[in-house]
């Protein structure tokens, strides 16, 4: 620990909640390795930083417009960080520098997403490093946005959907990672700005590991020319480490816990669609009534705002879940690792961010796949065709479909088979955090890589 004594980290994360958790699991990481942390934050959906006695917290106003405080259009919000957070954020960062009563900065570790870290880094002679939250896999597809382009697969023509992309196989041109927005071509340059500024970054952190990725990271790797670090997954790597506070933006229900307690062993299905996704009112009937059709004990997250014009779960027909005779319970939010490690729970129906992917692999759960929007279309594909963890609803919402779905998963034979696959993988996961694990060799490099570039950093005192 001496030798490392005086290593100061600034982290700045994107603040979606996606994106803030696995940021601060790295921070624990790196803070349990002899690291001391600061975080910049922006005022938006910022962090408490009374649970984080143990770091440093400065805050940048970041100014947005009122209309672009919500992210209803992601990229416009995106693009908008990019765009004016740069000034705020070198002014923050020159001052950590010139501050001669704290140690000096070894490094700064942003989230990929924010690209225009790169150039102030370079005014200011920092290394950066980026933290990419999502998977390799999808970056795949992300570093390959010109290419697609090029040969018309974008923007995506509604004719084309179920054809093949043959450069990145099994993807179809419906799994591509892109998401409705005022203008499309500002998803092409965010896209873009990320990709190229971390392949000018002086290393990638990666929240997954080598034994579910490693044909991907491979690929990346010889596509960017920088060093990288998967450690993954993170919340299992810092729950061996120390006991975790959460960055949650939501309150968790902990109700939840003693109803599942009640529940027979495996029998239960979780459903939660993560803390950004919302459909329509016709939809949340159908995912009812397809529910309750099929027969299975449910948990199911209803956050706030997740129904169009609805504030909760009103559209659902009076007395609903009285008619089950106790087969199913909603709540608001729940404590997602917590529940996935439940042994009542047997299937977690997800909108597959990489979060909720990570976590069901860690927890040897099988997947229902609902993916939204970006990247969770390219996770959903993985999991169903690449690892053959789970199964995908191809046929959109419809009552039928879901009760047949879920069926196959928690009763049929198929569900079996994918059971296993999820279970050899779950030990696999388990594997890569021992001593002589993947995760745990690339995270002692990642502290020698970070030790290593203290040359490189130029001190105003």
């Amino acid at each position: 620990m001496e030798q490392r004594k005086g290593r100061r980290l600034v982290l700045f994360p994107l603040p979606l909640q996606g994106h803030i958790n696995p940021m601060f699991d790295l921070a624990n990481i790196l803070h349990s390795r002899g690291f001391s942390i600061t975080i910049i934050h922006t005022t938006f959906n910022s962090p408490n930083p009374s649970n984080y006695p143990h770091f440093t917290f400065r805050i940048i106003s970041e100014d947005l417009p009122e209309n672009n405080r919500c992210t209803k259009d992601l990229i416009a919000f995106v693009s908008m960080l990019n765009a004016i957070c740069g000034l705020p954020f070198r002014d923050c960062l020159a001052d950590l520098l010139s501050d001669t009563s704290e140690e000096p900065i070894a490094c700064l570790i942003s989230d990929a997403i924010l690209y225009f870290t790169q150039d102030v880094a370079n005014e200011l002679k920092v290394p950066r490093m980026v933290l990419r939250t999502g998977a390799a896999s999808s970056f795949c597809v992300f570093s390959s946005f010109p290419l697609l382009r090029e040969k018309g697969y974008l923007p995506i023509q509604d004719s084309q959907l179920e054809e093949p992309i043959v450069e990145l196989p099994p993807l179809r041109v419906k799994d591509l990672p892109v998401i409705h927005t005022n203008d499309p071509e500002d998803l092409y340059n965010v896209v873009v700005g990320m990709v190229e500024q971390s392949k000018a970054s002086n290393g990638m952190i990666w929240n997954t590991f080598e034994e579910l990725e490693g044909t991907s990271l491979a690929t990346l790797h010889q596509k960017l020319g920088v060093p990288f670090f998967p450690i993954g997954p993170f919340h299992k790597c810092f729950a061996v480490t120390s006991s975790t506070t959460s960055s949650s933006l939501l309150t968790h229900d902990q109700s939840c816990i003693s109803w599942l307690d009640k529940q027979d062993p495996k029998s239960v299905i979780y459903v939660s669609f993560g803390s950004l996704a919302s459909i329509s009112e016709t939809q949340f009937l159908e995912i009812a009534w397809g529910l309750a059709n099929s027969n299975q004990p449910f948990l199911w997250v209803v956050r706030p705002g997740l129904v169009h014009g609805s504030n909760w779960v009103e559209p659902l027909p009076n007395g609903f879940l009285e008619t089950l005779g106790g087969k199913g319970h909603i709540v608001k939010w729940a404590p997602q690792q917590q529940v996935l490690a439940h042994p009542s729970v047997g299937g977690f129906w997800t909108h597959n961010g990489w979060n909720s992917t990570l976590e069901s692999i860690c927890e040897g759960v099988p997947m229902v796949c609902m993916p939204c929007f970006t990247d969770q279309k390219v996770n959903a594909r993985y999991v169903s065709e690449v690892w053959g963890i789970g199964l995908q609803l191809e046929k959109g919402l419809e009552r039928g479909e879901i009760e047949k779905t879920i069926k196959r998963l928690m009763v049929d034979k198929d569900g079996e088979n994918i059971r296993e696959r999820m279970l050899n993988l779950k030990e696999k996961s388990n594997l890569c955090l021992s001593e002589s694990g993947s995760s745990k060799q690339a995270l002692d490099s990642l502290v020698y890589h970070i030790l290593s570039l203290e040359s490189l950093t130029f001190h105003t005192h």
